[in-house]
């Protein structure tokens, strides 16, 4: 058993690791890993040599039940490296346990991806974001109010193992996220992104409330995946696609279409980056 899987509470490990095994004997495995966020999918088209499955033949996966989360694992290459893509994922609004939600995150880990670029659609809280911009994630703010982790890591003699690290978005991948995107002429703000519970999108208190605590972005995933994540040794890099401003005095309701449809927007500039980015990676 691989030292990742190790990490895993015992009550939890045998899950993790029958679908580690299920996706190894079909070749699934890559050192980089892509998480699409909602809109983001079809970032997958830029890939060569795609081989995908459902997340309902996966073992112990949940299926996902939000519209255009297709809910598939690629493998792909794009720029001359090999990845794996979850075309699609869990949110904690769909009422699922933290195991489940969190399952596929751990299964990354544990065939050996050692870098994830985990992206998302996310309102914008900066004033100056406008929908279609990309913020690398430079630091979250989970808004769950609990520990993403608990009962997930194997206890170790004197404490919980696993405690959170301070550090969660690697810089140097940041940099190097940053640079990719001068380098392909894609504009790139950056800031802290707040992860909430969802599915409502945010009152005008709650926008208040996280511009005020320094959040430039605001969804409904990503935090407890990039948590799960970094403790299992994995580095992470992130970007939200903003979709749309806060929503305040005058502006109309948003819808979860109006958020795809700006997602669709971006799609190529999603691409174009990606591709100068995976050769700035570690082998």
């Amino acid at each position: 058993m691989n030292e990742r899987l190790e990490r895993l509470h015992p009550e939890w490990r045998p899950r993790v690791a029958e679908a580690v095994d299920w996706l190894e004997k079909r070749g699934f495995t890559a050192p980089v890993a892509l998480v699409l966020g909602s809109g983001l999918g079809n970032v997958v088209d830029a890939l060569d040599d795609v081989v995908a499955v459902d997340y309902a033949e996966i073992p112990g996966y949940a299926a996902t039940s939000v519209a255009e989360h297709k809910g598939r694992l690629v493998r792909g290459r794009a720029s001359g490296r090999d990845l794996l893509v979850m075309q699609g994922r869990l949110h904690p609004y769909e009422g699922l346990p933290t195991r489940e939600l969190l399952l596929p995150t751990a299964v990354l880990a544990g065939l050996g991806v050692h870098t994830v670029l985990i992206t998302n659609a996310a309102g914008g809280l900066n004033r100056f974001f406008k929908p279609g911009d990309l913020m690398v994630i430079r630091d979250q703010l989970d808004m769950h109010w609990h520990d993403p982790l608990r009962g997930l890591l194997a206890p170790i003699a004197g404490g919980p193992r696993g405690r959170i690290p301070s550090t969660l978005y690697d810089v140097d991948l940041a940099r190097e996220l940053q640079a990719a995107g001068a380098a392909s002429n894609v504009t790139l703000h950056s800031g802290t992104y707040g992860s909430m519970w969802g599915p409502a999108y945010e009152t005008k208190a709650e926008i208040g409330m996280l511009r005020r605590v320094g959040c430039d972005s605001v969804g409904m995933s990503t935090a407890p995946e990039v948590s799960l994540l970094v403790a299992l040794g994995v580095k992470v890099a992130g970007l939200s696609c903003i979709t749309n401003p806060a929503r305040e005095t005058g502006q109309p309701e948003l819808s979860h279409q109006d958020v795809v449809e700006v997602g669709l927007l971006v799609r190529d500039r999603m691409a174009r980056l990606l591709l100068e980015f995976l050769p700035r990676l570690p082998e």
